[in-house]
């Protein structure tokens, strides 16, 4: 073979291997361009990620303050029914040992604390059950009334019931207050100072607009007589609401001095229907003879009594 043969072979080989070199390099930039654009997407990718873990850490303060927010709200709700309860613990305690008979159910004997340290379970002929403290008397003392449950009576013979400082942290109110000691007048007879006056016929008692000022300024030092006769008007409105309008209003014409006026009368028919005091010739419920006595506090029942 020439030498011009030889050379132009060697120039073929040439030519191929660059041209093979050529594409290997096309080949490369494709790819690289594919991993740049690749790249690309990830970045973009993981500047959304991040965008959304700004979101997220943002929604995570927020949720942390809402929670923090929310047990302190659930503390204080536990702080007040603690509070609640211990108040209605007491205030069952002192109904049970004024003679109260409460509902089981609405009761934890284990947790009051009474005089003595047990309560007595009965049960009614219309089968409730009820606790008492043994050998207790009747609610209100009187006679002729049945032992009922304090959630069984009135509001008015409710406030009547409590002490001075119960009723005055119960009622904010100055004539709910002389209300419910209008009505403690009138149901305890030991209260002295009773501005009631017994009725005839359709009236069993009922206190004049007039014995009611008077008897106002009587119970608040430093009344004058002119607030008195407000108070007289809401003391009556106290009255009606309280008893759940079981007593009324009624207008008297008088004759004084050869004078004729009208005058008001807070009035207790003699068919209103009071818990706890019979007007009529029925009887109240009769307990059974099975009675429980149960231990209050942190004791144990004892067995039947």
């Amino acid at each position: 073979m020439s030498d011009d043969s030889r050379d132009h072979a060697d120039v073929q080989s040439i030519a191929r291997e660059l041209e093979a070199l050529s594409d290997y390099v096309t080949t490369l930039e494709d790819r690289v361009e594919a991993l740049e654009a690749e790249c690309d997407r990830k970045d973009d990718r993981i500047d959304d990620l991040e965008a959304d873990i700004d979101d997220l850490e943002q929604q995570l303060t927020e949720c942390e303050s809402r929670t923090s927010q929310t047990e302190r709200a659930a503390k204080a709700a536990l702080r007040k029914a603690a509070a609640n309860k211990d108040r209605v613990r007491e205030l069952q305690s002192r109904e049970l040992e004024k003679g109260a008979h409460l509902r089981t159910d609405t009761i934890d004997p284990h947790e009051i604390e009474v005089t003595g340290d047990h309560l007595e379970k009965f049960t009614t002929d219309d089968g409730d059950t009820y606790y008492r403290v043994p050998d207790s008397s009747d609610p209100i003392d009187r006679t002729d009334d049945v032992a009922l449950a304090h959630g069984d009576l009135l509001p008015i013979q409710q406030l009547a019931r409590m002490d001075a400082d119960m009723r005055r942290s119960t009622a904010n109110s100055l004539p709910t207050r002389l209300a419910a000691r209008l009505w403690q007048a009138r149901a305890d007879p030991t209260r002295g100072d009773d501005p009631w006056t017994d009725g005839c016929k359709s009236v069993a008692e009922y206190v004049t607009a007039s014995d009611l000022k008077h008897w106002i300024r009587r119970q608040e030092d430093g009344i004058s007589e002119t607030y008195a006769k407000k108070l007289v008007s809401r003391t009556i409105d106290a009255v009606l609401e309280l008893s759940k309008h079981r007593l009324a209003v009624r207008k008297r014409t008088q004759r004084k001095n050869g004078l004729e006026y009208t005058e008001r009368r807070l009035v207790l028919p003699t068919d209103a229907e009071i818990p706890g005091e019979t007007r009529a010739s029925s009887a109240g419920p009769e307990t059974d003879s099975s009675t429980e006595a149960i231990a209050t506090g942190s004791g144990t029942a004892s067995g039947d009594s």
